[in-house]
């Protein structure tokens, strides 16, 4: 919601000679090797240097964040590879992280490779565990002064909200979408109630296996873009995956070196699926706010079809369902 007037066509004018006047503008030497890398809220280039490895550059959607959302997020990158943790932190030039050419607002990364870590592994999981209570240990010993807070406000009612408001649904699929809505609000309200007043730190905030680069048994982690404040579960439940007992058996296998580096309170367990219709929501409400971008129409065809929204009223009533269920149960050694 930190973006209350998208602008229409963001990325006009960002064409290959662009992004190559503001990779030389910043003191680079471009070899004229540009590679588009699939990113729909940024614009991402991998762009090939003279004698030097090649570097990837985010273009930062216009208008989304202020200046100082993102240079915060820079900083807590960098704060966490200080700690020697995997993080793919930007690059200093010039003594800045964050630069500015042709009203574009652009970042430097260093180039990784690698692909999504393999899920439901028990390895992998207990590696990502460490890694986790690491980069909470440090995202705990201050707060964000200029990130969001994953809240309720924000991520489901006020998304329900504007879905109605600005007519996305169809027509005979508004009434149930409202009356569901409620429910569903209803019931992320009792599990945050369930939970009770868990701590809250600075996370990576978009913790999925894609936003994992996983390579030589080791995992980096990149694009912090919506790096915020909240409860610890929110960068471990999305790693998880399949029946409520295999999710309960990953979980422990997370949470077991997780507690090796930091505390763990279990009653964010209460938080797994309010968080997971929360996103759900969001996700809606984000394709639907992305619709003037031209990258939204040609990627997801489907949106504006009535056979998608029913589809997603029928998921939403069974995850209605799911967070009328106990969380998953750790392995007794956990609780």
């Amino acid at each position: 919601m930190s973006d209350p007037a998208p602008k229409t066509r963001p990325f006009a004018g960002l064409d290959p000679g662009n992004v190559l006047d503001a990779i030389e503008q910043l003191g680079l030497v471009p070899d004229g090797r540009l590679l588009a890398l699939g990113s729909y809220e940024n614009r991402v280039w991998q762009v090939g240097l003279e004698d030097k490895e090649p570097v990837v550059v985010k273009f930062y959607r216009p208008e989304r964040w202020s200046d100082s959302a993102i240079e915060e997020e820079h900083q807590f990158a960098a704060e966490l590879a200080e700690h020697d943790l995997p993080v793919v932190a930007p690059t200093t030039i010039d003594g800045r992280t964050l630069h500015h050419c042709k009203g574009f607002r652009l970042a430097v990364f260093p180039r990784r490779g690698g692909h999504a870590p393999e899920p439901a592994h028990e390895p992998t999981l207990r590696h990502l565990g460490r890694v986790l209570g690491r980069m909470h240990a440090v995202g705990a010993t201050r707060d964000f002064q200029h990130r969001e807070r994953l809240d309720i406000e924000q991520r489901a009612r006020a998304p329900v909200r504007w879905l109605l408001d600005k007519q996305w649904l169809p027509l005979h699929l508004e009434k149930p979408f409202q009356q569901l809505g409620e429910q569903l609000l209803e019931a992320i309200e009792a599990g945050w109630e369930r939970a009770g007043d868990v701590a809250e730190l600075r996370l990576h905030g978009d913790c999925h296996p894609g936003n994992i680069l996983w390579r030589d048994d080791q995992a980096h982690f990149v694009d912090l873009d919506d790096c915020l404040t909240g409860p610890a579960i929110q960068d471990l439940w999305m790693l998880v995956s399949g029946e409520a007992e295999q999710r309960g058996q990953q979980l422990g296998w997370l949470l077991e070196e997780y507690r090796r580096f930091h505390d763990f309170d279990a009653r964010q367990l209460h938080l797994i699926e309010p968080l997971r219709t929360m996103r759900m929501i969001y996700y809606q409400f984000w394709l639907a706010r992305r619709w003037d971008d031209p990258a939204f129409p040609a990627a997801f065809p489907w949106f504006g079809e009535d056979r998608h929204w029913e589809n997603v009223i029928q998921q939403l009533k069974e995850q209605l369902g799911e967070m009328s269920e106990p969380p998953p149960l750790l392995p007794e050694r956990m609780t």
